[in-house]
């Protein structure tokens, strides 16, 4: 079943409805609130630093190349849009504490 958090957003792309807490110890997932699955990012949020910290974290955890994770929207704010292109559906149980 795929989680509240994650939409299709066409044919091999998903849609990943993120909240974010830069400067963190160590990046982590710390659950999902309000339909939005939270993680801390051990990256400041300065000079697009957490971003891309953040697309690389969901990109590894998913296995997939970084390249294959980008940001759709929240680029100055914790709410963010990702883009996830796979051929077939990642395992979306690998996006867990």
């Amino acid at each position: 079943m795929r989680p509240v958090f994650v939409s299709p957003a066409g044919a091999g792309e998903w849609s990943l409805l993120i909240r974010v807490q830069p400067g963190a110890r160590k990046s982590e997932f710390s659950g999902v609130r309000d339909g939005r699955l939270c993680i801390r990012i051990a990256a400041p949020a300065v000079e697009n630093k957490a971003n891309k910290l953040l697309t690389a974290f969901v990109a590894e955890a998913l296995a997939l190349r970084s390249a294959k994770v980008s940001l759709l929207s929240g680029e100055s704010g914790r709410q963010k849009r990702l883009l996830v292109l796979a051929e077939e559906e990642p395992d979306w149980s690998r996006l867990s504490s």
